[in-house]
Parts: C-alpha cells; structure tokens; sequence
C-alpha cells in the first residue's frame, strides 16, 4: 500500500514481510537488544500488526531510512517500535512515520494510541507532545542501557483519537 505523502526526498510506504531483513540494521542503532529479522518478521505476518518505512525516493531497493510497526487490537492502537537511521534524522522523518500511523489508525476508527519513551529520550518525547501524546504512567526501570548503566523509566503516553 502506497501513502498519498511523498516529500522531495522520502518516500513513506506501507512494510512489507521482504523488509525485515533490513530492520534491524537500522534498529540497533539505539536498542541494547535489537530485534532480529526473525523477529521482525514473526511481526509483521501478524494481522494486528502494520508498519511503514521511509525510503529515499528512487531506493526502494536498498536500505530504509527509518521505519514504525504498529499493532491494533480492540479500537486502541500501539506503536510496537520506531527507529529512524542517525545518517537521516532531524529531516522530520519520525513525524511523518508516526503521521502514517495516525491516519491508518483513523481510517480503521481506532480510539486511541499508546507508547512507551525512555524518559531520557528528550527529542523523542518533544515529537510525542507535539503529535497530541500525554503522559499517563511509567514503568520504573524497564529500559537497560548496557552493563554498569543505570537503567531509566519507560513512559507510556497516550493519544486520543476520538
């Protein structure tokens, strides 16, 4: 499935069970445990599950730029992962990957979307905030950050979709 969004140099496009193998690439950049193709995979035969990528326009052959996998199940929706490669943030890709959540998730009239954030990822929350997300809990200690590290809170964030 092809998005109607196309910016002069990204293209936003439905996953598809081929690109697994180049998720993780892309995810280990910021997960102490990144998933593995199988995993991703395992996902994304899923019906609840969906996602997209964002792909240089003309390079639908090579390597994502980044990517969000979804899941919905009962009218509420959550954002499973999300990732944008470091060679291409700050363009505003993490946006319009989440921006292509939001429309599936208002076309299938979804009530709602949640999250998780680590608490120290500032630019992440920001992003969150400024899409209509609102803190509603924490999970203390839930993300590990390598061997020695002190480990830090997840938030789980909520949006409206009603």
């Amino acid at each position: 499935m092809k998005l109607p969004f196309l910016s002069t140099e990204y293209a936003i496009e439905a996953l598809t069970l081929d690109d697994a193998e180049q998720l993780p690439a892309i995810h280990e950049e910021d997960f102490v445990r990144p998933w593995s193709a199988n995993e991703f995979e395992s996902l994304l035969e899923q019906d609840t599950v969906f996602g997209f990528a964002a792909w240089k326009v003309g390079n639908r052959k090579g390597m994502p730029a980044g990517f969000v996998l979804a899941r919905l199940v009962a009218g509420e929706g959550e954002i499973l992962t999300i990732a944008v490669a470091r060679a291409h943030r700050r363009r505003g890709l993490g946006r319009d990957l989440m921006e292509a959540v939001l429309r599936t998730l208002h076309a299938e009239r979804a009530e709602a979307l949640f999250l998780e954030v680590d608490e120290t990822n500032a630019p992440a929350i920001a992003l969150y905030r400024r899409l209509g997300f609102r803190e509603v809990a924490r999970r203390p200690g839930y993300y590990e950050h390598g061997a020695g590290m002190k480990r830090t809170d997840a938030l789980v964030m909520r949006r409206d979709l009603k």
